[in-house]
């Protein structure tokens, strides 16, 4: 129970600090919308109207407001704190092939030589 609550905190910090949070709220809000059009006018008619800019709900103006203050607290300059740039893990699509050349100090092994013993096996075995 303790393990399954602390996943469920750790998922709704997740979608609180990655902005998640605020477009469920947005479905939630547009579904209210088109159900409120929906009963008085067709279905076309109600998408129209539910996604019209110039007539936002109240829960729509909250969330648009609400993202507008978190994009203002971001750092502005984000050239100027390196913790704050992009990380590249792929080359550039211009920077030519990748070579990796094998070099090796060690003679080459030949199959003939890795199989002959420089000593003979004394046959029986010695005792001790």
């Amino acid at each position: 129970m303790r393990r399954r609550l602390a996943i469920f905190f750790l998922v709704t910090a997740w979608l609180c600090a990655s902005g998640v949070l605020w477009d469920m709220v947005q479905v939630v809000a547009w579904g209210r919308m088109f159900a409120g059009y929906a009963r008085e006018a067709n279905v076309a008619t109600a998408l129209r109207e539910t996604f019209d800019p110039r007539r936002p709900c109240p829960i729509c103006r909250a969330v648009s407001q609400a993202r507008d203050t978190a994009q203002r607290q971001l750092p502005q300059d984000q050239n100027s704190n390196p913790a704050l740039q992009k990380m590249v893990f792929l080359p550039e699509a211009d920077s030519g092939p990748i070579v990796l050349a094998v070099v090796s100090d060690r003679a080459e092994m030949t199959p003939a030589r890795a199989l002959t013993r420089p000593v003979e096996v004394p046959v029986p075995p010695p005792r001790a």
